[in-house]
């Protein structure tokens, strides 16, 4: 494509997936755009060797599993058709939603026209990564600029409103002079380590951010099947992913016989911390849950990794306007580097996705700066925030119902009879979605990001299934939030044993 006559030098900083997605969207509407990534460039080979082999020390999530939602999923096929095709030959796996349901419901399924956009994409973050940024090298308009550092950005002052005019770049593994590009708009997909926050500090430009952590960490370790042992088939008896209070487990399949599983566990647990470290105790750990026994029991696969974590997991919300005016003009920013959840939901790319098509949607009207800015700071609040105050919601549950498995003496007062039904209705809640297919479908849109948290209870039929449930198990509903597996105690005495020994 050749370029509009209304097209801008753009500058985007990070080409993970956020970063390429905005390039994709911008180079398609005639702009000229260059994205500045830090790593090194994408290595020859395939998924496998992509995985093993390449260095990405500027994406902390690179090996942690992770899905594309239905949000990002039909975003990519609408904005990039001819871009599907690759990630299917690159083995990704396309799970269909009829795939997804309990089987209470599968046996009576009957389609509806809105399932067809309900499915998911699920491969490894390096199989993502390799399929975008070798689509990304193809198109015309868009360069990748491989190991090369930003330095700092270029600003001149517009009246009394200051604005980005560049970058100073320098490449990473030379002994080359800084240079300063220039840029109509520059685009911080830079993640959460961003270094655009410290500049704006530098200048004078105060940020305002609201950050909550989620007391959690999450340990990752890839396996792959042995010759002659195929992926177990669902069959409702046990779950592959669950949350047993004190600690959160679950699978992710990917293509080759490859799978990884994630344990995630309480900061201030350090007993079950210190253990999911460990190779052996990671295995051990996996091995007391009935959902991972048919994934790693038998002997039927061998780690591919070792046990690997993430920390410093939090929600947090950037604001880079005050008195509803731009801080800095002509700069966004996008995914992480504004809006970033708890990894552990797997909402990150998508809720990327989204962020990337709201910018791209705003700056195809080629408005002016100032506007361009409002707009965007409003349809990320109008679409993103809800999300974000979902999983911040979901965070400090999750805190709560650790602390009170931890420190059962220090467990609050009994609940408030408000609180007592809002605890039965959503044990109601989650039994309806495995009884009945209007509920799992609406709950199925909300956790693909198909319409905002929650939608689907204002459904007048929804809420009719839901106290139907209510009234008709009663307290036996409770039992639909149990996931079978031993108690803290009973697995930290599993562990004592292996503990002992690796201590000596």
């Amino acid at each position: 494509m050749t370029a509009s006559p209304t097209s801008k030098q753009i500058a985007i900083v990070g080409a993970g997936i956020c970063g390429l997605c905005t390039a994709l969207g911008l180079a398609k509407q005639g702009h000229k755009v260059t994205v500045y990534e830090r790593d090194d460039p994408l290595p020859d080979g395939g998924p496998d060797e992509i995985f093993f082999e390449w260095l990405r020390r500027g994406a902390s999530q690179f090996r942690h599993p992770h899905a594309f939602l239905a949000a990002m999923s039909n975003l990519l096929t609408e904005q990039f058709p001819d871009l599907i095709e690759n990630f299917w030959q690159a083995g990704a796996r396309k799970v269909p939603f009829q795939e997804m349901l309990p089987p209470e419901l599968s046996q009576s399924y009957t389609p509806a026209p809105e399932d067809e956009a309900l499915w998911l994409m699920m491969c490894r973050r390096a199989t993502m990564e390799m399929v975008l940024r070798r689509y990304a090298l193809q198109q015309p308009n868009l360069t990748i600029a491989s190991g090369i550092r930003v330095n700092a950005m270029v600003t001149e002052m517009i009246g009394a409103q200051m604005q980005i005019t560049g970058l100073t770049i320098q490449a990473r593994a030379a002994s080359e002079q800084p240079l300063n590009v220039k840029a109509d708009i520059v685009i911080d997909a830079a993640g959460r380590g961003s270094p655009f926050k410290r500049w704006f500090q530098q200048k004078g430009l105060v940020i305002k951010t609201e950050s909550h952590d989620a007391g959690i960490v999450y340990y990752t370790r890839h396996y792959q099947f042995k010759p002659g042992f195929d992926e177990p088939k669902r069959d409702g008896k046990t779950r592959s992913a669950g949350d047993l209070g004190y600690l959160k487990y679950g699978v992710f399949p990917g293509s080759g016989g490859h799978f990884a599983v994630i344990l995630c566990v309480p900061c201030i647990d350090t007993a079950l911390h210190d253990a999911v470290k460990d190779d052996a105790t990671f295995d051990q750990i996996c091995l007391a849950i009935p959902g991972l026994q048919p994934w790693l029991g038998a002997d039927q696969a061998v780690a591919t990794t070792s046990s690997f974590g993430m920390g410093n997991i939090k929600a947090v919300w950037h604001d880079f306007s005050q008195d509803e005016q731009p801080l800095l003009l002509n700069y966004y920013a996008v995914g992480d580097a504004s809006v970033r959840t708890n990894p552990l939901y797997g909402r990150g790319c998508s809720t990327g996705a989204i962020h990337s098509k709201i910018l791209t949607d705003i700056l195809s009207r080629d408005q002016d700066p100032a506007s361009a800015a409002k707009q965007f700071a409003d349809e990320t609040r109008k679409q993103l925030r809800p999300i974000w105050q979902a999983s911040l919601d979901e965070d400090r549950t999750g805190i709560k119902r650790a602390q009170s498995i931890l420190s059962p003496s220090n467990a609050s007062a009994a609940p408030t009879l408000k609180k007592r039904f809002a605890i039965a209705y959503g044990d109601a809640l989650t039994r309806a979605t495995q009884i009945h297919l209007r509920v799992f479908r609406g709950a199925f849109r909300t956790f693909n990001l198909m319409e905002l948290p929650g939608a689907f209870l204002k459904d007048i039929g929804t809420q009719a299934l839901i106290f139907w449930t209510l009234i008709r198990y009663g307290a036996e509903n409770k039992k639909a939030r149990v996931v079978p597996g031993p108690d803290r105690d009973e697995m930290i005495a599993a562990l004592a044993p292996e503990a002992t020994q690796r201590a000596a």
